[in-house]
C-alpha cells in the first residue's frame, strides 16, 4: 500500500451512461469499497454525503442506468456498512428512510430490481447497526410481510424475508410479542409456499426468531407443528430447500434439549422443608429452590418426534429420505459431545424405531435403503466426525454388549436382536475398528467371541457381515489372527462332520457356510499380515477343500451343495495368497475346474430333459461356486501364472459354463415357487437368480481372463449373449403383466423411482455427469460434489436416484476382494443378482467391442440398436427406458476402453464412418432425453466418438447439434446439446476442433443467456470445459467471455432465487454462479502469467472473484478459493496474501467441511511456495490449529501435507519450536492408552523408566488431554523428520555443541539442546499400546539418540508385541550397544541380554519366542532371525572402530560366523527361487511353502544382507578361523583345533560360489538401477571387502582361475573401474592386488596377457593415468580429495605388491611402468590439487622392493636415474613461473628427488651431474619464496641426516649443500635483527639447525673443531644482545642458543677451540648469550614458585 493519502472518487455520470457502463459501475463500487476502508477519517467524512447520494442513485437506477443487479447491491451494502462504521452515523437514518420509502411504495410495479437492491441494503445495514435504529424495526416487519404476501417476484419476496431475518438478528427486542407471533404465523405459511426460495427465507427467519438473544420459547406443539409442515413439504422441494427445512427442524428440536428453569410442585417443596434438607448447592439464592432445571423433552422423546413422522403411512420415498436430512441436521446441531454421550441411546432409537419398524423391512429394497440411511448417520456423520477415540472405544463396547452378545438368546424371556439390526451393528463395528486401528484389550475381549458366534447365524446377511467384521477386527489387531483362524477352522470341521449325521438340525448347513465365509475372510488377509500366520494353515485349508470336493460326490444334493460351496469359497480366498502359493497347486486346480465345469452332454442339450428343480438348482450353484474360484485366481495371479496354455484351458471351461447356462434358459424350466402367490418375501434364491449369478460369474471370468486366447467365434457369441441380456425385451426378469399395466395406466415415471430392487433391469453402473469440473476440465471424481456440498448431505441426496443398492451378502466373494489401502479398506458392495449380471454383461461388452473387426462390430452395434428400438418394448415403458440407459452406458464404457487402450484397429472400426453414422442417431436421442444418465453417457459417447472418427463425423455432429438448439424448445434437450458441445470439444482436443471453436463459443454463449436454469447451467458448464480444452487458443475470446459473465452476474434470471416462479424453483440444483466461477478459474489458466499485463482484465477478474468469495453459499466460496489459488500462481503480487490467510484460517474453524478442505488446499499451496512468509503470517498458532484439526476429525484430507511441507522448509531455522509443538501433542494420552491402563490398573512401570522420570506419572491419567493416536503417530513422524532434516542439512551447529560455540550461535533453539525431550517423547511412544506408535517410537529412538533405552525397550518384548516391533527393538538394542554411551560390557545389562537371547534362539531351527510374546509364526521367526543377525552384524562392523565392542562380539564369533554365512546362503536361495537349497535351509520353512515365505522375507533379506556381508568381510579380514570353517559348512567344536588357512588350496570352500554369486550380482547391478547412490555404496563396498578375502586361495581355491569365471570376473572389474567413484575403486584395487598377489597364474609367464597380475596392473595403470589431468583427459574418476589420494596410494601399493610377488626380471618392468605413471603425476600442472605429497610413502615402498636377482641392479639403477632426472627436469621447467600450481610442482618434485636419494641401496650408481644438479637446486630454492624455501630446507636436512649412515652419494650431497645453507642463514640475518622474521622462515632455520646438528654428529672427532669453525660464526650471525620476549625472533633466539649448548655439551674441547678463534665481538656475544641462558634457567630454579602454574604439557 502506498503512503499517499487515498482520495475517494465520485461516480461519473458520463461513464455510467457510456458503452461500458455496467463494468464501470462494478469497478467504481469495488474501488470505493476499498478506498473507504483505507482513506483517512477526515477525507471520508468530507465526501460522505456525496458517496451516499451516488450509492442511492445506483439503487434507484434512473433511466439509462444499469439495473442494480446482485453484484452491485451487495457491494453497495458493504460500502454503507463501511461508511457508518468509520464515518458519521447521523445520516444512516436518512439512508434507511430513503430505502424504506422505495420498498414500501407498492404502486411502483416496474421497479422490482431497485426494490430488491433496497431490501438487500436494508438487511446489510440492519445486520450491523440494527440495535442503533430499532425505531425502523416495526416498519420493516410490516412492509416485509406485506411484500411477502403481495408480490409475484420470488426474488423480491426472498430478499424482503432475508432483510427481515438480518434485522431480527440485531433488533428483535424492538418487535412487540404480538407482531412476532404474526410474523411466525406468516412464516409457517411460508414453509409450504409454492416458491422454494420463499420457503428457504421463511425457515431462516424462524431460526433467527427462535435463536438467542431474546428468543421466545416454543411450546412442544409449536415445534411439532413446524416439523409436520416441513416433513409434508419434502415431496416437492430441491436439495437446498430440503437443507433449509432440515436446519429449521434441527434447530427447533435442539431447543427441546435446552435446560430451562421449571417451577417445582408445592408438595415437593414442603416435603423438602420438613426434612430440613439443606440445599445441595452452597450459595444458591433462596428463590432458586423453587425452580429446577429441566429440558422440555428427553433425547428419546425428541427423536421419537422424528421417527413418528418417518413411519407415517403411505409416505413417498423422497419424504422418507428427506427426514434423514432432518436427523443429520439435528445431530450436527446438537454437536459431538451430545452424540458421544448419547451414542447408545441414538443407536437404540435408530434400530428399534427405524430399522425394526415393519414398513422399513417390507422387501429387500426397503431393508437396504434403511440400512444405507442409518449407516450414513451412524458411520459417516457420528462415527467419523463426532466420536472421539474414547467415544469409539466405548461405542464398540456398547454395541458388542447390547447387541452382538445378545445372540443367541440364552435365557428364557430374552429376545435376540433381529437380523437387520445385527447387520447394521456389525457394519458399524467394522467401521469403528478401521478408524480405531489397533483396538485395546477390552475392545478385543468384547468382540473376539461374539463375532465368531455370529458366523453361525441363520440369516445369510448376518453371516456375511459378521465375516466382514471379523476380518476388519483381525486386520486391525493381527495378534488375534492366528487364534481366530484356528477357532473358525475347528468349528467348520466340526460342522462338516455334523452335516453328515442323519440327525443334523436344520441350521447346520447355514452354520457351516457362515464359518466358511469367516475363514475365507481371514485367510484373505494373510498377504497383508504375513508375519502373524504360519503357512501350514493355508496348506491345511487347501487340503480340506480338495478333500471336500472329492467326497461331495458320495453325498446327497443338499449336503453336497454345502460342501462344494464351502470348498470353492475357501479356495477363492486362498487365491489371494498370490502366485507363490498357487503355482505348485495350479495343475491340481485346473483338473478340479475341468471336472466341475464339464462339457454339456447330449442329455443337457435335449429340451424337456427330466431334471427336478432341486437338481437344476444344485447344478447351477456348484458351477457358480467353481467359477468364483476361477475369478479369484484370475484377479490375483493372472499376471504371472496365466500362460497361453492355462488361458486356453480356462477359456474352454468358461465356454462350457456359458453353454450350460444358455441350455438351461432355452429349456424354460419352471420354478414352482414362482407360480405360487407371494404372501411373504421369499427366502433363498430362485432358479432365475441362480442362473443370473452363474452367468454373472461367466462374464466376470471372461473379462478378467482377457480375450487374447479366445476364438473370434466365441467372442461374437459372448457379445451377442451380453447384448441380448442387457438390451433386449427378453432380458427382462420382472413380471411383464405388471409392467404392461404400469405402462398403459401411465403410472410409470422413471426407472430411477422404482422400488422393487430390480428397476426393469437397469444397470447399477451409472455414468452421471452432474456438471462438476475439476481443474483439468475432466469430470469430478465420484466422491466430490459438483456444488461443493457436504458429503453427508450429498450421500443422502444420491439415494433419491438409486433404484437398487449393493450389499456384500449379494456376493460372499466380496469378502476376499475388498480393497485395502494405507488409510482405509472398502468393502465391495455388489448389486443383487438380476442387476449384477447386467453389469457384468455391460463390462464384458465394453471390453470386447473395441477388439472386434469392422464386420463383427457392425453386426453387434446393429443388434444393439435394433434391441433398443424393438416394437416389443412398446408395452413395457419401464423396460424400454432401462434398455436405452443400458445401451448408452455400454457404448460410453466401450468408447472409454477404446480410447485408453488406443490401437489403430480400434480407431479404424469404432471410428469408421459407417459405425459412427449408425450410432449417431441413438446418441442424439440420448442427449436430448431429459434423463441425467442418458444425457451424461450420450454426450460423453458422442465426444469420444468424435475423437476416434474423422472430421466428417465431427462437422456433421456439430451441425446436428446446432440444428437441435435452434429447433428444439425443450430446455432439457437444449441442455443436452450444450453438454454435448462441451464433451466433443474436450475429447477431440483444442487442436483438432480448433476450427469449430468460434461456432461452439457462439452457441454456448447464446444458450448461457437463456433464462431457463437447466439450459444456462449446462451451457456455462460446457463453456468451462471448452475453455479448459482450448487452453491458449481461447486467448482472443477472454475479454468477451468476461463481459458475458459480468452481465450474467447482474441479471436476475441467473440468480438462484431469481426468474419466474418455475425457474427459481429449478435453480437450486442448477445454480449459475458456481459455474461462472469455474469459468473465471479456467480463464485465469488460459491467461497464465499474461494476467499481469492487462490491468483491465486483471481488475475485473479480481473484482468478480472477490464478490464470489463474499457470497453466502459455501459452494461459491469454495470455487472462489480455487480461483484465488490459480491467481496466486500467476500474479501473487496483486493479491492481498495476509488478508487471504486470515480468511482461510477462519474457514478452518468453520463447521462446514467443504470450506475447510478448500482452505487446507489453498494453505498448502501458500506453504509450499514460501513457508517462512507463512510462519510470519500464521505463526505457531496456525500449525497448532492444523494439528487440532487432525485431532477433531482425522478424515479431513490434506492437513498432513500442509504441516509436512511447512516443517521441511522451516525446521532448519528453528527445530526447537517444532519439537515443542510435537511435544504438546505427544504429552497427551490416547484413548486406547487410557483404556489399557485402566484395565491393568497401572501404567507400565520400570526401574530404568522411573530414572528417566517418564514412566507412568504419579498423577492419574484422567485429567490429561487426549489425542487421537493417528495424530500422535504423525507428530512422531514429524519428530523423526525434524532430526533427519537437521542432520542432513549440513548445519553442524544443530548436532555439535563445539561448532555452535565456535560460530557464536546462541544455543537456545538448537537441536542438540533438546535431546532430553526427544528421548522422553520417543521413550513414551515406545511404551505406548498402539502398535504403530510403538514402532515409530523405536525408530526415533534408534535414529536420533541412543539413550538409557533399556526401559524403553522393555515393553517392546511384552506379550502384545507384533513381530515388527520385536525386530525394531532388537535393532535398537544393537544400536545402543554400538553407540558407545556405555562402553563397559559389564554395565550393558539387560540390553545385551536381550540381544544374546535373541541370538541363542536363532541358533536352533524352529520358531522363536522373544520376551513375553508367545511362539511366533515361521515367517515372523525367520524375519526376526534376519533382524537379529543383522543387528549383530552391525556390532561386528562397528567393532573395527570401537575396540570395546570386540569384547561384546568375540565370545559369539563361532555361532555368528556360521549363522551369517547360512543367512547369506538363504538369501541367495530365496533370490534364485531354488528348489535344491531348501532342504539345508537354516530358516525353518516347510519346503512346499517356502515359496510362500519368499516374497514375505525377501524385503527383509534385501535390507539386511549388505550389513551381514560387511560383518562376514570384517571377520575374514581379521583372519578369523571360524569363518573359514563356516564357509566350508562345518562348525568347530569347543575341543577341536580351528582350521588354518591353506594358501595352496586347490578346491573352493563349500559356500564359496554362493557368496561369490551374491557379491558378483551386487557389483554388477549398475548404479542407475538402484535408487540413490548411498544405497548402492552400502552394498558395493561390503561386497568388495568380502571379495578381497574371497579371492584368496584358502576360500576360492583355484575356482576363480577357471577361464569363463575368470573372464567374467575381470570384465566386471574393468567395468567398475570405468564407472565407479574413487571410494569404491580403493576397495577394488585392494581386492585386485590381493587376487594378483595370492593367485599364481596357470602359465609360467607371470605377466602373460591373461594373468591376474596383468589385469590388476592394467586397471591400476588406468587409475593412475586418469587420476591426474596430465593424460590430456579430464580427470575421469569422481570422488572427494581424500578418496582420490587413497586411490592413488592403493594403485601404487598394488604395483609394489605385484612387483614383490614376481620372482624374475619382469619385476623391473613392473617397476618401470609404475615409475612412468608416477612421473606423470609429478609432471601434472593442471590443478592445485596435490596427489603426490600424500602418496610419496607408496612411492617409497615401490622403490624399496629389492631386485629379484643381482643381474637386475643395472636396470634398477637406470630406472631410478631416469625418475630422478625427470623430477629435476620438472623443477627446472618451473624456474620462470610462479603461483600455487608451480609451487606445488616444485615442492613435490624436490621431495620425490630427495626420497629417491635417501631410499636407494648403497650399491646403485647415479650420475654425478644429476646429484650435483639436485643439490644445486635445493640450495637455489632455499632462497625462493617462503613455502618452497621451507621445503628445500627440509630436503637438505633429510639428505644430511640420511648421510650420517655413511652412503657415499649422500656424503657427496652434504658437501654440496652446506655452503648453500650457510648462505641462507647469512641472508636471514637482517630479517632477524629488524624483527621481520616470518613463522615459515623460523621453521626453515629450525630445519637448518637440525641439519647442522646431524652434520656435526656425523663428523669424525678430529674434524669437529674445523666443522664448528664453519658452524659457530654462521649461528652467531643470528644472535642478539637483548632478544625480544615473544614472537618468532624470541623463539629463534632460544632455539639458536639451545643448538649452541648442545654443541658445547657434545664436544666441549672442540667448542672451546672454535670459540677461541672467533672475532672478539662475536665471541663476547656468544658467551653473553650462553651465560644468560644458563644463568636464567638457574635463577628460575632458585626462585620460589610465586603461584601455581599450569603446565601446558598436559594439554
Amino acid at each position: 500500500m502506498s503512503s499517499d493519502p487515498v482520495t475517494i472518487d465520485l461516480l461519473e455520470e458520463s461513464e455510467v451512461l457510456g458503452e461500458a457502463g455496467e463494468l464501470y459501475v462494478l469497478q467504481w463500487l469495488c474501488a470505493t469499497e476499498k478506498k473507504l476502508q483505507e482513506a483517512s477519517i477526515g477525507e471520508l467524512k468530507a465526501r460522505q454525503t456525496e458517496i451516499e447520494a451516488d450509492l442511492l442513485k445506483i439503487i434507484t437506477s434512473p433511466d439509462k442506468y444499469p439495473s442494480p443487479g446482485r453484484a452491485y447491491r451487495r457491494a453497495i451494502g458493504r460500502c454503507f456498512v463501511t461508511l457508518y462504521t468509520r464515518g458519521e452515523t447521523r445520516t444512516m437514518f436518512d439512508t434507511l428512510q430513503a430505502l424504506m420509502k422505495l420498498v414500501s411504495d407498492f404502486k411502483l410495479l416496474d421497479k422490482d430490481t431497485s426494490k430488491i437492491a433496497a431490501w438487500s441494503c436494508i438487511g446489510d445495514i440492519m445486520a450491523v447497526f440494527g440495535s442503533q435504529v430499532m425505531s425502523f424495526m416495526a416498519d420493516i416487519a410490516t412492509v416485509t410481510v406485506k411484500t411477502y404476501r403481495s408480490s409475484n417476484s420470488p426474488l423480491l419476496r426472498y430478499q424482503a424475508l432475508m432483510a427481515l431475518q438480518k434485522s431480527l438478528s440485531t433488533a428483535k427486542k424492538a418487535v412487540p410479542e404480538a407482531n412476532i407471533r404474526d410474523i411466525l404465523k406468516q412464516m409457517r405459511n411460508g414453509l409450504t409456499d409454492k416458491s422454494l426460495p420463499v420457503q428457504r427465507g421463511a425457515s431462516q427467519v424462524m431460526i433467527t426468531i427462535y435463536s438467542e438473544p431474546d428468543a421466545p420459547q416454543p411450546t412442544q406443539s409449536e415445534i411439532e407443528n413446524i416439523l409436520v409442515l416441513s416433513a409434508k413439504n419434502l415431496e416437492n422441494v430441491d436439495q437446498i430447500t430440503r437443507q433449509a427445512h432440515a436446519q429449521l427442524v434441527g434447530h427447533m428440536l435442539s431447543l427441546t434439549q435446552v435446560e430451562r428453569p421449571v417451577p417445582v410442585p408445592e408438595s415437593v417443596q414442603k416435603a423438602k422443608k420438613e426434612q430440613g434438607a439443606e440445599d445441595d448447592e452452597p450459595g444458591a439464592a433462596a428463590h432458586s429452590i423453587a425452580e429446577t432445571l429441566k429440558a422440555m423433552l428427553t433425547p428419546t422423546e425428541m427423536l421419537l418426534l422424528l421417527s413418528n413422522q418417518l413411519n407415517r403411512h403411505h409416505l413417498s420415498r423422497k419424504i422418507r429420505i428427506g427426514i434423514f436430512d432432518f436427523y443429520a441436521a439435528l445431530f450436527t446441531k446438537l454437536g459431538a459431545t451430545f452424540a458421544e454421550n448419547n451414542f447408545s441411546l441414538i443407536v437404540s432409537h435408530l434400530l428399534t424405531e427405524v430399522v425394526m419398524y415393519p414398513r422399513n423391512g417390507l422387501n429387500r429394497y426397503e431393508t437396504l435403503l434403511t440400512r444405507k440411511l442409518v449407516s450414513i448417520l451412524l458411520r459417516d456423520l457420528i462415527g467419523v466426525r463426532m466420536l472421539s477415540e474414547q467415544g469409539q472405544i466405548s461405542a464398540i463396547k456398547e454395541l458388542a454388549t447390547l447387541y452382538l452378545k445378545r445372540w443367541p438368546a440364552m435365557m428364557p424371556g430374552k429376545v435376540a436382536p433381529a437380523s437387520a439390526v445385527l447387520v447394521i451393528v456389525l457394519r458399524e463395528v467394522a467401521g469403528l475398528l478401521q478408524q480405531l486401528g489397533n483396538a485395546p484389550p477390552p475392545v478385543q475381549d468384547a468382540l473376539a467371541d461374539p463375532l465368531i458366534t455370529l458366523l453361525s447365524h441363520p440369516s445369510h446377511s448376518v453371516r456375511v457381515n459378521a465375516a466382514w467384521a471379523l476380518r476388519c477386527f483381525c486386520y486391525s489387531t493381527p495378534l488375534r489372527l492366528p487364534k481366530a483362524i484356528l477357532t473358525v477352522m475347528e468349528k467348520l470341521q466340526r460342522d462338516l462332520g455334523t452335516l453328515l449325521t442323519p440327525a443334523a438340525s436344520q441350521d447346520v448347513p447355514a452354520r457351516t457356510l457362515g464359518h466358511a465365509y469367516g475363514l475365507a475372510g481371514l485367510v484373505s488377509i494373510i498377504p497383508e499380515r504375513p508375519l502373524y500366520v504360519s503357512y501350514d494353515v493355508s496348506a491345511k485349508v487347501l487340503d480340506m477343500s480338495t478333500q471336500l470336493l472329492k467326497k461331495a460326490a458320495e453325498h446327497d444334493l443338499a449336503i453336497a451343495g454345502v460342501e462344494i460351496e464351502v470348498a470353492w469359497t475357501l479356495i477363492s480366498a486362498l487365491m489371494a495368497l498370490g502366485p507363490n502359493f498357487v503355482r505348485p497347486h495350479l495343475p491340481q486346480l485346473l483338473v478340479l475346474w475341468r471336472n466341475a465345469l464339464p462339457k454339456p452332454t447330449n442329455k443337457d442339450n435335449v429340451t424337456g430333459a427330466t431334471r427336478s428343480v432341486a437338481e437344476w438348482l444344485f447344478l447351477l450353484h456348484v458351477r457358480e461356486s467353481a467359477l468364483g474360484a476361477i475369478l479369484s485366481f484370475l484377479q490375483y495371479n493372472s499376471s504371472t501364472l496365466v500362460t497361453l496354455d492355462v488361458a486356453r484351458r480356462i477359456a474352454s471351461v468358461l465356454s462350457n459354463a456359458l453353454s450350460f447356462a444358455n441350455n438351461f434358459v432355452s429349456q424354460n424350466v419352471e420354478d414352482p415357487a414362482d407360480s405360487q402367490p407371494q404372501l411373504a418375501p421369499r427366502k433363498g434364491l430362485s432358479m432365475r437368480d441362480r442362473e443370473a449369478l452363474l452367468r454373472r460369474r461367466v462374464y466376470q471370468c471372461f473379462s478378467a481372463l482377457g480375450f487374447s486366447s479366445i476364438a473370434e467365434s466365441t467372442q461374437l457369441v459372448l457379445l451377442q449373449s451380453a447384448v441380448s441380456l442387457f438390451a433386449s425385451p427378453e432380458g427382462y426378469a420382472g413380471s411383464s403383466v405388471q409392467a404392461a399395466i404400469a405402462s398403459s395406466s401411465g403410472s410409470f415415471t422413471s426407472v430411477w423411482h422404482s422400488t422393487d430392487g430390480y428397476a426393469y433391469g437397469v444397470t447399477f453402473n451409472d455414468i452421471v455427469d452432474f456438471g462438476g469440473i475439476d481443474v483439468e476440465g475432466q469430470q469430478l471424481p465420484g466422491n466430490q460434489d459438483y456444488l461443493n456440498r457436504d458429503s453427508v448431505e450429498t450421500s443422502i441426496e444420491t439415494l433419491l436416484r438409486k433404484p437398487l443398492f449393493g450389499a456384500c451378502e449379494h456376493d460372499p466373494l466380496s469378502l476376499c476382494q475388498s480393497k485395502i489401502t494405507e488409510s482405509d479398506y472398502q468393502l465391495n458392495e455388489v448389486p443383487p443378482p438380476g442387476t449384477a449380471v447386467v453389469d457384468a454383461a455391460i463390462e464384458l461388452f465394453s471390453r470386447l467391442v473395441p477388439l472386434q473387426d469392422l464386420t463383427a462390430t457392425g453386426k453387434i452395434i446393429t443388434q444393439l440398436i435394433e434391441s433398443v428400438r424393438s416394437p416389443r418394448l412398446e408395452r413395457n415403458a419401464g423396460r424400454r427406458s432401462a434398455v436405452f440407459i443400458n445401451a448408452t452406458v455400454a457404448l460410453a464404457l466401450s468408447l472409454r476402453v477404446a480410447m485408453t487402450s488406443y490401437s489403430r484397429q480400434t480407431k479404424e472400426t469404432l471410428g469408421n464412418d459407417k459405425i459412427a453414422n449408425i450410432l449417431s442417431p441413438l446418441l442424439m436421442d440420448a442427449i436430448i432425453d431429459g434423463d441425467l444418465v442418458l444425457r451424461s453417457a450420450g454426450s460423453e459417447s458422442i465426444g469420444r466418438l468424435a475423437s476416434l472418427s474423422g472430421t466428417n463425423f465431427l462437422t456433421n455432429a456439430i451441425k446436428n447439434l446446432v440444428d437441435q438448439v435452434v429447433s428444439n424448445r425443450n430446455p432439457y434437450g437444449r441442455a443436452g446439446c450444450a453438454l454435448a458441445f462441451g464433451s466433443i470439444y474436450s475429447h477431440v482436443g483444442g487442436l483438432a476442433a480448433g476450427a469449430l471453436l468460434k461456432t461452439t463459443i457462439n452457441v454456448l454463449m447464446s444458450l448461457s443467456n437463456d433464462p431457463h436454469p437447466v439450459v444456462h447451467f449446462w451451457a456455462l458448464n460446457a463453456l468451462a470445459r471448452v475453455i479448459n480444452a482450448a487452453s491458449l487458443a481461447y486467448g482472443p475470446h477472454v475479454s468477451g467471455t468476461l463481459g458475458l459473465l459480468l452481465k450474467l452476474y447482474l441479471v436476475e434470471s441467473h440468480e438462484r432465487e431469481g426468474g419466474t416462479l418455475g425457474n427459481s424453483n429449478i435453480s437450486g440444483d442448477n445454480p449459475a454462479y458456481p459455474v461462472i466461477c469455474q469459468i473465471i478459474d479456467a480463464l485465469i489458466n488460459v491467461l497464465g502469467p499474461d494476467i499481469q499485463e492487462s490491468a483491465r482484465i486483471r481488475t475485473l477478474i479480481l473484482n468478480l472473484v472477490h464478490e464470489f468469495s463474499l457470497e453466502d453459499d459455501e459452494g461459491m466460496r469454495v470455487e472462489s478459493i480455487k480461483c484465488t489459488q490459480h491467481f496466486l500462481m500467476f500474479a501473487p503480487e496483486h493479491a492481498d496474501i495476509p488478508a487471504l490467510v486470515k480468511t482461510f484460517r477462519e474457514y478452518l474453524s468453520s463447521s462446514r467441511r467443504p470450506l475447510k478442505l478448500a482452505s487446507i488446499n489453498a494453505l498448502y499451496q501458500l506453504v509450499q511456495k514460501d513457508a517462512l512468509a507463512m510462519s510470519k503470517l500464521g505463526g505457531d498458532r496456525l500449525v497448532e490449529d492444523l494439528f487440532g484439526m487432525l485431532d477433531d476429525d482425522s478424515s479431513v484430507e490434506g492437513v498432513r501435507n500442509v504441516i509436512t511441507s511447512w516443517l521441511q522448509q522451516t525446521v532448519i531455522y528453528n527445530p526447537s519450536a517444532w519439537i515443542d509443538l510435537c511435544q504438546r501433542i505427544m504429552a497427551r494420552t490416547t484413548a486406547t492408552q487410557q483404556v489399557v491402563e485402566a484395565a491393568s490398573g497401572q501404567g507400565l512401570r520400570d526401574d530404568e523408566g522411573e530414572s528417566l522420570n517418564v514412566g507412568a506419572s504419579t498423577t492419574t491419567t484422567t485429567g490429561r488431554l487426549t489425542s487421537r493416536w493417528r495424530t500422535q503417530l504423525f507428530a512422531l513422524q514429524c519428530l523423526h523428520q525434524i532430526c533427519t532434516i537437521a542432520a542432513k542439512s549440513g548445519r553442524q551447529e544443530h548436532t555439535n555443541a563445539i561448532v555452535a560455540r565456535k560460530l557464536g550461535i546462541p544455543t537456545k533453539g538448537l537441536l542438540y539442546t533438546r535431546v532430553g525431550d526427544l528421548i522422553k517423547m520417543a521413550f513414551t511412544a515406545s511404551a505406548a499400546y498402539v502398535t504403530e506408535i510403538r514402532l515409530e517410537g523405536l525408530v526415533v529412538l534408534r535414529d536420533v539418540i541412543q539413550a538409557p533405552i533399556t526401559a524403553a525397550l522393555t515393553p517392546a518384548f511384552s506379550s502384545d508385541s507384533t513381530p515388527e516391533i520385536l525386530a525394531s527393538a532388537v535393532n535398537a538394542c544393537a544400536i545402543f550397544v554400538g553407540c558407545g554411551v556405555v562402553k563397559d560390557v559389564g554395565r550393558m545389562g539387560r540390553i545385551l541380554k536381550l540381544l544374546t537371547s535373541a541370538l541363542d534362539q536363532s541358533k536352533d531351527a524352529g520358531t522363536l519366542s522373544l520376551g513375553e510374546g508367545g511362539e511366533l509364526s515361521p515367517n515372523a521367526s525367520a524375519m526376526l532371525r534376519i533382524s537379529t543377525l543383522s543387528a549383530w552384524a552391525q556390532l561386528q562392523v562397528s567393532s573395527v572402530q570401537q575396540s570395546y565392542l570386540r569384547q561384546v562380539v568375540q565370545p559369539y564369533r563361532p555361532i555368528l560366523a556360521s549363522l551369517w554365512v547360512a543367512s547369506l546362503r538363504d538369501y541367495a536361495g530365496i533370490r534364485i527361487d531354488s528348489e535344491f537349497l531348501t532342504d539345508t535351509s537354516s530358516v525353518a520353512l516347510d519346503s512346499s511353502y517356502s515359496s510362500l515365505g519368499k516374497e514375505v522375507l525377501l524385503p527383509y533379506f534385501t535390507k539386511s544382507w549388505p550389513r551381514i556381508l560387511s560383518a562376514v568381510a570384517s571377520i575374514m579380514e581379521a583372519g578369523d578361523s571360524h569363518v573359514l570353517a563356516a564357509m566350508d559348512g562345518r562348525e568347530i567344536g569347543p575341543t577341536e583345533k580351528p582350521p588354518t588357512p591353506n594358501p595352496n588350496n586347490k578346491e573352493p570352500t563349500a559356500f564359496f560360489f554362493i557368496i561369490f554369486g551374491l557379491v558378483y550380482e551386487a557389483l554388477s547391478t549398475s548404479s542407475e538401477d538402484l535408487s540413490g547412490n548411498s544405497q548402492r555404496q552400502s552394498t558395493v563396498i561390503p561386497a568388495l571387502r568380502a571379495l578381497k578375502c574371497l579371492v584368496r586361495p584358502e576360500y576360492s581355491g583355484k575356482a576363480l582361475l577357471e577361464p569363463t569365471i575368470f573372464d567374467e570376473f575381470t570384465s566386471l572389474s574393468y567395468r567398475l573401474t570405468m564407472t565407479e567413484p574413487a571410494d569404491v575403486q580403493v576397495h577394488l584395487v585392494e581386492m585386485l592386488s590381493a587376487f594378483a598377489a595370492t593367485q599364481a597364474s596357470p602359465v609360467d609367464d607371470a605377466l602373460s596377457v591373461s594373468s591376474p597380475k596383468a589385469h590388476c596392473l592394467r586397471i591400476c595403470s588406468h587409475i593412475l593415468k586418469n587420476s591426474s589431468s596430465a593424460s590430456g583427459r579430464n580427470s575421469i574418476i569422481k570422488g572427494s580429495l581424500q578418496d582420490q589420494i587413497a586411490l592413488v596410494n592403493a594403485a601404487v601399493t598394488a604395483f609394489s605388491m605385484v612387483a614383490a610377488s614376481i620372482l624374475d626380471s619382469q619385476r623391473e618392468d613392473v617397476r618401470g611402468v609404475a615409475f612412468l605413471l608416477y612421473c606423470d603425476l609429478l609432471k601434472d600442472e593442471s590443478s592445485e590439487i596435490d596427489l603426490v605429497g600424500p602418496t610419496l610413502p607408496a612411492l617409497k615402498s615401490l622403490l624399496s622392493v629389492p631386485c629379484a636377482s643381482p643381474g637386475d641392479k643395472a636396470t634398477y639403477g637406470e630406472l631410478v636415474h631416469a625418475l630422478l632426472s625427470a623430477s629435476l627436469h620438472h623443477i627446472d621447467e618451473m624456474s620462470t613461473r610462479a603461483g600455487p600450481i608451480a609451487t606445488k610442482k616444485v615442492k613435490n618434485n624436490l621431495l620425490a628427488a630427495v626420497l629417491i636419494l635417501t631410499v636407494l641401496p648403497p650399491d646403485v650408481k647415479l650420475g654425478r651431474e644429476t646429484v650435483e644438479h639436485c643439490c644445486f637446486l635445493i640450495s637455489q630454492k632455499l632462497n625462493a619464496d617462503d613455502e618452497i624455501s621451507l621445503t628445500a630446507a627440509h630436503c637438505a636436512k633429510t639428505l644430511i641426516v640420511a648421510a650420517s649412515a655413511g652412503v657415499p652419494i649422500l656424503k657427496q650431497c652434504v658437501r654440496l649443500l652446506i655452503p648453500g645453507l650457510v648462505q641462507f642463514i647469512a641472508k636471514m640475518t637482517p630479517y632477524v635483527h629488524e624483527q621481520r622474521l616470518t613463522d615459515v622462515q623460523l621453521a626453515a632455520i629450525g630445519e637448518i639447525w637440525k641439519a647442522f646438528a646431524a652434520f656435526f654428529g656425523a663428523t669424525p672427532d678430529d674434524f669437529k673443531p674445523r666443522a664448528l669453525g664453519v658452524l659457530l660464526p654462521t649461528i652467531a650471525l643470528l644472535l642478539m644482545t637483548n632478544p625480544p620476549d615473544q614472537g618468532p625472533v624470541a623463539n629463534l633466539s632460544s632455539q639458536t642458543i639451545a643448538q649452541l649448548l648442545s654443541f658445547a655439551t657434545a664436544s666441549p674441547a672442540a667448542f672451546k677451540d672454535a670459540a677461541a678463534k672467533l672475532e672478539t665481538p662475536v665471541r663476547e656475544m656468544l658467551e653473553q648469550s650462553i651465560r644468560r641462558a644458563v644463568g636464567g634457567s638457574a635463577a628460575a630454579a632458585q626462585q620460589p614458585a610465586a603461584k601455581p602454574q599450569i603446565s601446558l604439557r598436559s594439554f
